[in-house]
């Protein structure tokens, strides 16, 4: 018989919406005002790891003392929830709120693993935060992706193993974690990342729960 696959998991940014213009904004008010240097080039670097990672990688090599650095990433965070206030449903990714509603109906259970600790609160203004079991956010694990804890401790909260879910994910931190922890895997926009077991898609307008459950059925 083949594999059943019961629990779909979802990055946050660039799967259900994409407020990383937000992030590029934020980090670079404060690469100005600490005279750093910062492109949405490097911005493209921070895609899906944690906050903390993001700065190191923002400062290139930059020598920061810890209490500066959590300091400088508050400022940061409190730019980005500035920004966050502008947030509606109309800001889902194309398809997102039919694909999310199918899931439902054809009895999977749904998460949300980000690395982002505002997920909660950007599922809220999308108002989708009721059609997820469990959201893992930036508080839920110490082990950030590329490490597979945070896609873990969503599936054991949906009480399905790794190899009956299904995570959707843009970054190459999230797809490395998820195929860490033995989940079937769609790269969907702008990931290159390939594997036997990968489904690849634009977006989730492109993809129906049909064609997931049988690509890894």
């Amino acid at each position: 018989m083949g594999n059943i696959i019961r629990a779909f998991i979802f990055d946050l940014d660039g799967v259900i919406t994409d407020t990383a213009e937000f992030h590029f904004l934020a980090w670079k008010q404060l690469a100005d005002e600490e005279g750093v240097s910062f492109t949405r080039e490097d911005n493209e670097q921070l895609r899906g790891v944690s906050r903390r990672e993001s700065l190191s990688r923002m400062l290139k090599g930059r020598p920061i003392d810890e209490p500066t650095a959590q300091v400088w990433m508050t400022r940061k965070n409190d730019y980005y929830v500035r920004y966050l206030d502008q947030v509606t449903p109309d800001d889902l990714l194309p398809g997102v709120g039919a694909f999310l509603q199918s899931a439902r109906a054809a009895g999977i259970k749904l998460g949300i693993g980000s690395a982002s600790k505002n997920a909660k609160n950007v599922l809220q203004r999308l108002g989708v935060i009721d059609l997820f079991g469990v959201i893992g956010d930036g508080y839920s694990v110490v082990n950030s992706k590329p490490a597979p804890d945070l896609f873990i401790w969503v599936a054991g909260g949906l009480q399905t193993p790794p190899n009956e879910a299904v995570v959707f994910e843009d970054a190459e931190a999230g797809i490395d974690a998820a195929l860490k922890g033995g989940f079937w895997t769609v790269g969907v926009g702008q990931s290159n990342v390939q594997a036997a077991h990968l489904l690849s898609a634009d977006g989730l307008a492109t993809l129906t729960v049909e064609a997931v459950q049988q690509r890894f059925a």
